[in-house]
């Protein structure tokens, strides 16, 4: 039955395609009626046909983002201008793509810490999607900045950051700078040209929103428990 109604559905597409149609219009008529009459007697195909799409879609999904993670493996994976915890030459490295003003994150970068002291062959890398305001901009260029000349410095103001509830203005950055004691006077250029080329893989890998965190080949979206 099956058979019989793929063939008919590849029949009916092909008189729709076709400029000379094989059949009449009763021919068609009928051919219309049986695949209707079909679907009604038997809606498992349909769910079936449904889930074999999903299954196809969601293959095609992946070998996309697979692709997308080896052209731009040196850049996810071993950007110094990126900022990273954890292990020095881990079996594991956790991507997270964050936000200094989204309330899911603030939640989130916690439990990176957590990660890398319970479990020590991992490293987890962070790349900045300032997608809620202006404020999220400088706040992530300031910080790149600080990872770029004082390393050292770069947990503790992420931090302070991360802790505020609400969204950053440019008084609340400057209070964790003071709070942190950091030496960040003004973002550098490269710090752009780092967010810019966050902001395109993460395009590429479809994030929508924040945070997301790529594990391996598989990407998980949005806040999750610890």
């Amino acid at each position: 039955m099956k058979k019989t109604l793929l063939t008919l559905i590849l029949l009916a597409a092909s008189l729709q395609a076709s400029a000379a149609p094989a059949f009449n219009a009763d021919q068609e008529a009928r051919i219309q009626q049986l695949v209707k009459e079909t679907l009604l007697n038997h809606p498992e195909i349909l769910a079936e046909v449904a889930e074999k799409l999903d299954r196809q879609n969601a293959r095609t999904s992946q070998q996309q983002m697979e692709q997308v993670i080896a052209d731009n493996k040196e850049f996810l994976f071993n950007d110094p201008n990126s900022p990273r915890i954890g292990a020095k030459h881990p079996k594991l490295t956790l991507v997270v793509f964050t936000d200094y003003n989204c309330p899911y994150c603030k939640k989130f970068d916690p439990y990176m810490e957590q990660i890398v002291k319970k479990y020590p062959d991992v490293a987890v890398v962070m790349k900045f999607l300032p997608y809620r305001s202006e404020s999220s901009v400088t706040a992530a260029r300031d910080a790149l900045t600080l990872w770029r000349t004082h390393p050292e410095q770069f947990l503790k103001f992420n931090d302070i950051l991360m802790a505020k509830k609400g969204y950053h203005d440019d008084k609340s950055i400057e209070q964790a700078k003071q709070k942190a004691g950091v030496t960040v006077t003004e973002a550098d250029a490269e710090s752009m040209e780092t967010i810019k080329q966050s902001l395109s893989v993460a395009a590429k890998l479809d994030i929508q929103g924040t945070p997301a965190t790529l594990i391996g080949h598989q990407m998980l979206s949005g806040w999750v428990p610890f």
